[in-house]
């Protein structure tokens, strides 16, 4: 029984390992490709890793999709993965999730969430994210205001989850 416990947990780990190290191959593959402008080898290689939880490739997708980087230009795939990466505390996600919601850029454009998100971009410690949020308040009413920030505390109690 210990010997069969012993190659299971072997077994696992090694499977994990080797997931880690194919994760690690074509994320490298996808930069260098994304940086040598062969945007539709990077997409191919970081879709994957993004539908799996990579924040750093979600945020880059959004990028790609922003810009019309080997895609047609999406704000609405684009706002779907700065989320994603912002919802896991990605600081440059919450910062260019705000930035569209101050523009209206892939959704309605909304004061309230645009502070929402530049305060928890400041709260994580950005010195922009302070200013941007401060520059949104000053388009905003008390009770929006008192809304962004209500809201903000609760996506930072629920770990960025559902905002």
């Amino acid at each position: 029984m210990n010997n069969l416990t012993t190659t299971l947990c072997l077994t696992i780990a090694l499977l994990l390992g080797s997931s880690g190290l194919s994760w690690s191959k074509d994320f490298q593959k996808g930069l260098s490709a994304y940086k040598s402008g062969d945007f539709a080898t990077a997409l191919r290689e970081w879709t994957p890793l993004a539908k799996q939880g990579n924040a750093f490739v979600q945020f880059n997708l959004g990028l790609m999709h922003d810009n019309g980087r080997g895609v047609l230009q999406d704000y609405k795939t684009a706002v779907k993965w700065y989320k994603l990466a912002a919802e896991q505390g990605d600081a440059y996600g919450q910062y260019i999730l705000r930035a569209m919601y101050v523009l209206g850029a892939g959704v309605i454009q909304d004061n309230v969430y645009a502070h929402m998100w530049g305060n928890l971009r400041a709260s994580n410690g950005n010195e922009n994210g302070a200013k941007l949020r401060d520059l949104a308040a000053t388009q905003m009413t008390p009770s929006q205001l008192e809304k962004a920030q209500d809201i903000a505390r609760e996506c930072a109690r629920k770990n960025y989850k559902g905002c």
